[in-house]
């Protein structure tokens, strides 16, 4: 099974998994009277909402680069993750009103075991599809995977949040049904809301980032640094590393400084080295590299990649140089 196969047949099952507990919250909700377990309905609502797109995102960034799309279609996967953070948002919103009315007007909760049987039932579901999303998503490095699975993991302690405050009012009302405990469920209802609020607000970071052509994390380009270091006894320098990532591709571009008398050939073969070594640690990447002379001249832009300060090929004129501009 190809990776793209993957990502889909993954994206699907999630969409037909959110479309189970949508239906089984909705009904339960509304037999008990949970405004709790409705809120969870919704957020499965949204949910749902959010593996479709995640499922449409996942097939057009699968798509190959055309005429129209010259470097792919994986910025689809960083639009699907930012609309699903706007609709992460919007169900929170719509729990805490719900929430806030129903401490106002307090309702009873009728036969809590039903909530807590479809909340273990939901838990249960969304950690084993979340599961296979994390790992599809990380082997793919697909974002659209990762926020659709983000979405279900939130889901899972939500759930869990619910069912034990449906618990406490079930042992209430069988050991204290002089006490109220009603109050239990909207205050449920409200954790709930802000976990969703801080995973929204995660996942709004990380999409975004990407879609504004933000750099790759520190710690890859440092990788870059050193894999392009490692070729000291060939490169001579190196500058104007930029990087930025659409999807699950990586795109990375820098100028390497060779000996002037390096064949074009030579340079050729060495840029396809580059290439090769790179595409090993960070799969799926496009790479452009420029060749340029390097006749120690020690620009600005050269001194933080110089990699000849001790290097026997150099004549005594440049060594001087390189040694007046460390």
């Amino acid at each position: 099974m190809n990776l793209q196969h993957q990502k889909t047949s993954v994206a699907l099952l999630s969409v037909l998994s959110n479309t189970f507990l949508v239906v089984g919250k909705i009904v339960i909700g509304l037999m008990i009277n949970s405004v709790a377990i409705i809120s969870e309905a919704i957020h499965s609502g949204m949910d749902l909402l959010a593996a479709i797109i995640a499922f449409i995102a996942v097939q057009i960034s699968g798509k190959p680069a055309d005429r129209s799309h010259p470097f792919g279609h994986g910025k689809a996967e960083n639009l699907s993750g930012a609309v699903e953070a706007l609709l992460i948002f919007t169900a929170a919103g719509w729990i805490i009103y719900e929430s806030i009315l129903k401490l106002i007007h307090p309702r009873h909760i009728d036969e809590p075991a039903w909530g807590i049987g479809i909340m273990f039932v939901s838990s249960a579901l969304n950690w084993i599809v979340s599961h296979l999303l994390f790992v599809v998503s990380n082997k793919t490095e697909s974002i659209a995977l990762e926020a659709d699975a983000w979405h279900l993991r939130t889901d899972v302690w939500t759930s869990i949040g619910v069912m034990f405050g449906l618990g406490i009012i079930w042992m209430g009302d069988r050991f204290l049904p002089t006490v109220n405990l009603n109050w239990v469920d909207p205050v449920a209802a409200l954790m709930v809301a802000v976990m969703i609020l801080k995973a929204a607000y995660d996942l709004t970071i990380k999409s975004v980032r990407d879609l504004l052509d933000a750099g790759l994390e520190p710690c890859e380009e440092e990788q870059l640094r050193i894999l392009i270091a490692s070729h000291d006894l060939q490169i001579r320098g190196f500058h104007n590393l930029r990087t930025r990532k659409s999807g699950g591709r990586r795109f990375i571009e820098f100028h390497i400084l060779v000996n002037p008398a390096m064949s074009v050939n030579r340079s050729h073969e060495l840029t396809d080295e580059l290439v090769v070594k790179i595409r090993e640690i960070m799969p799926a990447s496009l790479v452009t590299i420029h060749v340029e002379p390097c006749k120690a001249k020690c620009y600005p832009k050269c001194r933080a990649g110089c990699l000849v300060k001790n290097r026997a090929d150099l004549r005594p004129d440049q060594k001087k140089a390189v040694e007046n501009h460390p």
